[in-house]
Order: structure tokens, then C-alpha cells, then sequence
């Protein structure tokens, strides 16, 4: 068994967390309203998934990343700027990213040409900037002082072959120019002979010396992933150490303004250092520690419900320690359930790149908006999730939104969208796909239902019987067979998947304006609540979630039913 697998398991697991952020903030980038920060986001997140990949010598997947991070590194400069273009080149590369780390989590074979087209995208983007300087070198005559804020003396020599990884200094001298003024002295004693040199070995070393408001750990964290591949040596001086500088040095030009005309915020927090504050459990551990208080759980309520037989004024302490119990025992499953609970952007993520194929493949301008994406849920029902929502938006994508040419005919912007949103309503979870195409197209419906046997031929039914009709088995209003819809399976799939988990949906059209669909979803399946029921000798328990409604009738609303029993009036 290879003995860096569970190293590498962690890693993939953290690169498919990189990728959703990424393509998040892309999202962000792609509709305008990025800052600076989103550039630092999406740049630390390829950067991430290119050190992790060094390690492991995933040396495609490194050299796709190393392109794509000096790209980013330039639009983050200000020396780009993020037009369409641009952007959308950003996007097909963070999804061909993903394709790398898939075939490198599989141990598949790309075809050698895979990204090529890309990558000589990206070396087009930071090309159009090359011609600009990013140092200048100047000579320093005189001593500047910096009260109030830190000095540093940082040493650093990349060994000879940290350029076969990837691993660009350049780009570590820039990331050290965020956080606050840099200069540079390059150490030239390492450089051979010109006949010997190899040019893909290192041989410059250099002393930077750094004054900001930051700490040496964030210093630290630049250097986290060439820390085995160079000698680095991270020194604070005192203020009396700043010695004026009267010899020729490298200065680090300031970084240009942020495309949008922000600022550059600072990669620092302000100097402190971020302190980990989560760890990575199996999942089987978890599994027990539910079922574990599951089953504390249900022997607790039968030993609540025995203690009811108790006269209270007897055995107080009894009764009280019970008490106790019950409360610390429900504090206990909402802590071991809010463990299981993940994001729903987990499925979120996966989804853009699926709507951008789709879109493409069908001649159509289609934008995904996502809210709520940090709102939790229970990892089981995440995990059941995804092929339902994939199905449904696909279905809007083909039956609801029209081509570019319809929308404008209809007076519709060009662009249609799909709005899928989560959040948190009455102890469930609600999740809405909505979109702004043609909406259901209810006599299409009926006519195909009755044609194919689904609706008796003189049956009159009301606009949400009609709606209702697209998740019976069999039903399809596609004219054409394809592999997107067409074959009459998905919807009623759909209905049954939600059900399965405890849920319901509900559709809400309006033709000529979209339609809606809402999913409301039980936040665990785990540990249930319940009500117990009598009835006659026996009793019940009713799960909460499938309990719509419950009310005390008053003496006045029984009715007897002659050969019929007895009946409840209720609203009429």
C-alpha cells in the first residue's frame, strides 16, 4: 500500500474544496462586483491545489496549475483587467483544473494535447502585460525609517532544482510585496560560469528586507510550499538595527491599482496569524457517534415516558435528574448533527460547469445565480441531492429558457437565468430552482398526457393538477429523443428521490415568465422526532416532519355521521 495514499486522500479532498471556492469566486469575477480579495481567493486557491500537487508529483497537474496562477497573478497586479474574455478563458481553466486533479485522483491518462489550447490561452493573457516592468531597480541613498510598524530580514536560496517544480520566486517576491515595503538584494556568488550553466536549475539567492504591520508567521505562509525545496531564514530586527541602505538594491514596484479601481486589500488580516481550528475525522467515527446517540436518544424518551407513572411529589430528585437528562441529551444531538452538517455549496459547485456544457451544447446564453450556499445540512441528504438538482436544472436549461433569438422576440434580455437558492424556514430546509424562460406550457401538457394514456380524454383539471402531470412515470413534451430529455424518465425519478428523503415539491409557472420549483427537506435523517399517537387500544408514533397540521377540536366540532362514526368540522 503506498504509504503517502492517506496524505493523498486529504489533498484531493482539500482540492475539490479549492476548486468550489474558486469557481465561486469566478462567479463573483464574472458578474463585476469582484475587489481585490476575490483576486487573492482565486489566486490562493490554484496555488494551493499547485503546491499540493508538487508534493505528490503530479507534474501535469502542476506545470496546467503553475500556467493558469501566473495568470491570475497578473490580473491580480492590476496589469490586466478582467473583461469578458478574459474571465471566461479563467473559468475553462479552472474547470480543465479539475479534469488534472480527476485523472490524477484516478491514476488516469490524459490525452498528451489535453489543455494545450488553454494553456497557450493563458500564456496570451500574461503575455499582453510582459512588456511592463514589475521591478525596477534603483539606487537607494538614504536611510527611511518606519516607526511603528515591524522590520524583517528575510533570507531565501531555492535549491537548485525548485524551478522543475513549478515553484516561480519571483511570484513569492511579489506575494512579500502585499504585505507592506520591500526591498531586495540579489546574491550573485551561487551563479556558475555561463558554459555551465543548466537552465532549468536556480542559482540567485536573495535578502529581502520587509517593513509592514504584519507578523512572521503570515512572512511564513508564503513560503509554506517551497519550505523543503530552498534555506529560508525569517529574522526580526529592532528598530536600532535599521541601518540606512546606501548600496544599489532591487525594489519591488507597488502593486498597481485593482482593475475595478479598489484598492488592493492586504493578504493579512492585519497582521495576526490564523490559528487552525477544525480537524479531519474519518466519516465511519462519525457514523457511530450518531448512531451511538440516536440509540441514547430513544432510551432516554422511554425512560421519560415510564417516569410519568411516578408521582412527581415522591421522588423529586428522580424526576428532576430526568429532566436533566432529557435537556443535556437533546443539547447532544444537535451538537453530534451540527457535525454532520455540511454546506450545501458542496452540491452547488458542481453545477455551473454542468450549466455552461449544457448551454453550449444547445445554442443557448444561460447564467446560474446561487444564494445561500453556506446554509447546512445533514451530509446524508447532501449526498442525495445532487442528481435531482442536476436534473431538474438541466430541465430548465432545455424545456424553459429560449434560444437567445426567442428572448429577444418575446422582449426578454438575451441572457437567461437560473436562480437556485437555500436557506433555513421552520426547522427544514427550502431549496428553489427558479428560471425566467417560457414557463410550463399547460395545454401541451394535458394534450400529451391524454395522448399517451395518462389522463382520461374528458378529464378537466385545475393548473396544478396540470403542473403535477410532469412527475408521472412515462411523461416527456420532448418532440425529439436526445441525451438531454425526451425519454419520459427524470421528473417522476425526481419526485420519488425527494420523497424518499422526507421531502416535498411543489412547482409554481407562470407562462411566459418561468417557473419555479421549491424542495423542502428534513435537515437530518438521522435521529427523527415524533409525536405519539393513541388510537382505540394502540399507539403510533408520527414522524414531525410528515405532520402538516394539529389542533385541539372543541366539544362543538364533533359530529356524529349516522352508519358513518364521527367526524371533526374544520374550516367549513
Amino acid at each position: 500500500m503506498d504509504p503517502l495514499e492517506q496524505f493523498k486522500t486529504t489533498f484531493f479532498e482539500e482540492c475539490g474544496e479549492l476548486l468550489a471556492a474558486a469557481e465561486m469566486h469566478l462567479a463573483t469575477l464574472e458578474a463585476g462586483e469582484a475587489d481585490g480579495e476575490t483576486l487573492h481567493a482565486i489566486f490562493r486557491a490554484i496555488h494551493s491545489i499547485k503546491g499540493g500537487a508538487g508534493v505528490f508529483g503530479f507534474q501535469r497537474l502542476v506545470g496546467f496549475a503553475h500556467v493558469f496562477e501566473t495568470a491570475l497573478d497578473v490580473l491580480r497586479a492590476g496589469r490586466i483587467s478582467a473583461t469578458s474574455e478574459n474571465v471566461a478563458i479563467f473559468i475553462r481553466a479552472n474547470d480543465a483544473l479539475g479534469d488534472f486533479v480527476r485523472a490524477a485522483q484516478q491514476n488516469e491518462a490524459l490525452p498528451e494535447d489535453f489543455g494545450a489550447a488553454l494553456v497557450h490561452a493563458l500564456e496570451q493573457v500574461s503575455g499582453a502585460a510582459s512588456a511592463e516592468p514589475t521591478i525596477a531597480v534603483t539606487a537607494v541613498t538614504e536611510a527611511v525609517t518606519h516607526s511603528g510598524r515591524r522590520r524583517f530580514r528575510i533570507e531565501f536560496a531555492p535549491a537548485s532544482d525548485m524551478l522543475r517544480k513549478a515553484n516561480e520566486p519571483m511570484l513569492l517576491l511579489r506575494e512579500l510585496r502585499r504585505l507592506g515595503e520591500v526591498s531586495v538584494k540579489a546574491a550573485l556568488d551561487r551563479l556558475p560560469p555561463l558554459s555551465e550553466m543548466a537552465a532549468e536549475d536556480a542559482y540567485l539567492a536573495w535578502t529581502i528586507e520587509l517593513v509592514g504591520d504584519v507578523a512572521r508567521d503570515r512572512i511564513l505562509e508564503v513560503f509554506e510550499f517551497v519550505e523543503d525545496d530552498c534555506r529560508l531564514a525569517v529574522e526580526e530586527l529592532a528598530p536600532d538595527e535599521a541601518a540606512p541602505t546606501h548600496q544599489p538594491v532591487a525594489t519591488i514596484a507597488p502593486p498597481a491599482p485593482a482593475p475595478s479601481g479598489e484598492p488592493s486589500k492586504p493578504a493579512s488580516n492585519g497582521g495576526h496569524a490564523s490559528v487552525a481550528t477544525s480537524i479531519r475525522v474519518d466519516l465511519d467515527r462519525v457514523d457511530r457517534l450518531v448512531n451511538l446517540v440516536g440509540e441514547l436518544v430513544t432510551t432516554q424518551a422511554m425512560l421519560a415516558q415510564q417516569a410519568r407513572e411516578f408521582p412527581a411529589e415522591q421522588y423529586p430528585a428522580f424526576v428532576q435528574g430526568l429532566e436533566a437528562i432529557s435537556q443535556h441529551t437533546r443539547e447532544l444531538q444537535e451538537s453530534v448533527m451540527a457535525i454532520r452538517a455540511q454546506p450545501v455549496k458542496s452540491v452547488f459547485a458542481r453545477l455551473p460547469k454542468m450549466v455552461r456544457e449544457l448551454a453550449a451544447a444547445l445554442s443557448k446564453d444561460v447564467r446560474l445565480v446561487t444564494t445561500g450556499e453556506s446554509t447546512e445540512i445533514d451530509k446524508t441528504v447532501i449526498e442525495q441531492l445532487g442528481d435531482p438538482l442536476t436534473h431538474m436544472i438541466r430541465n430548465a436549461i432545455d424545456h424553459g429558457i429560449e434560444t437567445p433569438e426567442q428572448r429577444i422576440a418575446a422582449g426578454k434580455p438575451r441572457q437567461g437565468t437560473i436562480h437556485l437558492s437555500a436557506e433555513h424556514r421552520s426547522g427544514r430546509i427550502i431549496i428553489e430552482i427558479s428560471d425566467d424562460g417560457r414557463g410550463i406550457d399547460r395545454r401541451r401538457v394535458l394534450d400529451k398526457a391524454k395522448e399517451r394514456g395518462l389522463v382520461a380524454s374528458g378529464a378537466v383539471l385545475s393548473d396544478e393538477e396540470i403542473d403535477n402531470l410532469i412527475f408521472l412515470p412515462g411523461f416527456s413534451t420532448a418532440a425529439v429523443i436526445s441525451d438531454v430529455s425526451g425519454r419520459g424518465v427524470g421528473m417522476d425519478v425526481v419526485k420519488r428521490n425527494i420523497q424518499a428523503l422526507g421531502g416535498r415539491i411543489v412547482i409554481t409557472s407562470t407562462p411566459g415568465h418561468g417557473s419555479r420549483f421549491t424542495l423542502s427537506l428534513p435537515l437530518t435523517l438521522a435521529v427523527l422526532d415524533g409525536m405519539i399517537v393513541a388510537v382505540g387500544g394502540e399507539s403510533y408514533i408520527v414522524p414531525i416532519t410528515s405532520i402538516v397540521e394539529s389542533f385541539r377540536p372543541a366539544a362543538s366540532a364533533v359530529r356524529s355521521i349516522v352508519n358513518a362514526g364521527e367526524v371533526v368540522a374544520m374550516r367549513g
